[in-house]
């Protein structure tokens, strides 16, 4: 199946509405194991920054900073309404997030020991600014992990997917599942994608029937 942009912000009032209502606490769940194994493997240093990119209601970034308290936790998104739910879920658990409203174009001066995300990849028009960003935001020896959707073979497989995964969500998530699946790219093109920016020593793994997960170190 032919992949099919769809737009990169999700900032409409009753789409922000539905994905702060949402339940994500499994898929979130693995996001966060998979962190934890990955820093496992190479413990972070003292107070390590960690940036969530694409952060949205602040899902991920929140778990982040319970799972590292002394780090500094860093949300970037470029939806607005998107972080005001963040900032409040943040403040509801007297969790000290800094969220800043960025396009991933705009990110400067900043340096990581782990980058995340989690479903961002898809949204971008040009992919190869996520693997850029991530490049400049690395210190020597950053983790990464970044979870996304991969498209299916065919509208059949879409709808099956739909079908399964999500067959009583409200009518924004279900539309933007199948646009973003229909957003999403192949292992053998996030495969490209890494090679064209050098990070060809990331690793690419299939999970389920509809995730891969791109994790490693930079430097």
């Amino acid at each position: 199946m032919k992949r099919c942009p769809e737009p990169e912000l999700m900032n409409g009032v009753d789409q922000v509405a539905a994905y702060a209502a949402a339940d994500f606490s499994a898929g979130d769940g693995v996001t966060i194991d998979r962190i934890r194994s990955l820093i496992a493997e190479r413990p972070l240093g003292n107070n390590p920054v960690v940036v969530d990119l694409g952060c949205g209601p602040g899902n991920i970034t929140v778990l982040l900073a319970r799972l590292l308290p002394e780090a500094r936790v860093i949300g970037i998104d470029g939806a607005e309404r998107m972080l005001q739910v963040a900032r409040q879920r943040a403040a509801d658990q007297d969790l000290a997030i800094e969220f800043l409203h960025r396009d991933l174009r705009q990110i400067r001066g900043l340096k990581a020991d782990l980058v995340v995300s989690n479903s961002l990849l898809h949204q971008l028009h040009d992919p190869l600014l996520l693997w850029r960003v991530t490049s400049e935001l690395a210190n020597r020896g950053c983790r990464v992990l970044h979870r996304d959707l991969r498209r299916p073979d065919s509208m059949d497989e879409l709808i099956r997917l739909q079908t399964l995964h999500l067959p009583d969500a409200p009518g924004v998530l279900l539309q933007d599942f199948r646009a973003s699946l229909r957003a999403s790219f192949e292992p053998a093109e996030v495969a490209d994608q890494l090679r064209m920016t050098g990070l060809q020593q990331l690793s690419i793994q299939l999970e389920g029937d509809r995730y891969l997960v791109v994790s490693g170190l930079v430097n």
